[in-house]
């Protein structure tokens, strides 16, 4: 009888067991190639600048290149779907924003679950609004162009891009947080709406901050307060909408990373551990500030809270102002 019956079987159970951390290697080894972050946006603006800036220091810190790709469309669906559908092993990322939060309510079906589909990362940066109006204007404080407004229905025109946008449900907010009966003119663009400030067409603009500052510093455009819940350093004479008297008003723009559903754990983890660390650089942080973006990482739980809060206040104020699903 021979010493060892099962000597193939032996043979074969010890060739797989020293087969096992090459496989565990080959798994960990994260990221085998360069990472795609998909943004949603066109070339150029502030969430196309926050994508790239914080992607070219985090690739140093993964030991590969983070390719930004930009597929911009309405509702931010063409990325966010493309991320939906991607393997879940952390090389395709989604810059998500409080767009994805606006679409879940604003679209009557999307081909992914805003909540279910995605993996929060982290959070990267959070940026406010102004209410502005033209330099030659006679409302000289926001509680001056609110007593306007409550004194005359329905005269009071307030410009913002397009119906469904930040920009847009911002203003709509302030109409209803402040009783507001006023006009809201929607706009192709923001040069569109700052054209029609200075022509007199509006009466006063909810535009972001950033893309703004340089009519504001240049003397073009008064800024009347800010849609965060805190002054800007920057300008530290303007002051919030809730200081003005616009009671339980906070609205900031945001930025993200996710990742497909089902990404690995400590994929999730390495990734977020980058983009934190890039974000703390100097350099980064300059170049934020410079969009007027307040540099801000989480924990994937905060990013989530954040997205399903965002969902269920962007529902009300959609719900609110009559606004039609597309």
């Amino acid at each position: 009888m021979p010493l060892y019956p099962n000597r193939r079987k032996v043979l074969t159970t010890l060739a797989a067991a020293a087969a096992l951390p090459t496989m565990a290697q080959a798994q960990a080894a994260f990221p085998s190639k360069p990472i795609t972050l998909l943004v949603p946006f066109a070339p150029g603006g502030i969430a196309d600048i926050t994508a790239r800036t914080v992607a070219q220091a985090m690739g140093p810190l993964l030991g590969q290149t983070v390719v930004v790709e930009n597929k911009p469309s309405a509702g931010s669906i063409v990325a966010s779907q493309a991320v939906a559908k991607a393997a879940p092993d952390g090389h395709t990322l989604l810059l998500m924003s409080n767009g994805n939060a606006v679409s879940a309510s604003l679209f009557k079906k999307l081909p992914f679950d805003v909540t279910q589909d995605f993996a929060p990362i982290t959070t990267l940066g959070f940026f406010e609004m102004v209410v502005a109006v033209d330099a030659a204007s006679r409302f000289k404080s926001l509680g001056g162009l609110l007593a306007y407004a409550k004194a005359n229905p329905g005269k009071l025109n307030i410009g913002t891009i397009a119906v469904g946008s930040t920009q847009n449900l911002a203003a709509e907010l302030l109409k209803l947080r402040a009783g507001l009966d006023a006009v809201i003119v929607p706009f192709k663009g923001s040069p569109d709406v700052l054209r029609a400030l200075k022509a007199g067409d509006i009466d006063v603009a909810v535009e972001i901050l950033g893309p703004t500052m340089g009519q504001i510093t240049g003397g073009a455009v008064r800024a009347l307060a800010l849609t965060d819940d805190r002054r800007n350093p920057v300008l530290p004479d303007v002051p919030t909408v809730q200081e003005a008297g616009v009671a339980n008003y906070d609205v900031t723009s945001w930025n993200a990373l996710a990742a497909p559903a089902g990404t690995p754990v400590d994929v999730i983890a390495k990734v977020g551990k980058a983009a934190r660390d890039a974000l703390a650089t100097p350099a980064v942080t300059k170049r934020l500030q410079e969009l007027g973006v307040r540099a801000q990482p989480g924990t994937p739980a905060q990013m989530e809270a954040l997205l399903v809060s965002e969902i269920r206040r962007w529902r009300d104020v959609i719900q609110a102002a009559k606004i039609e699903q597309q």
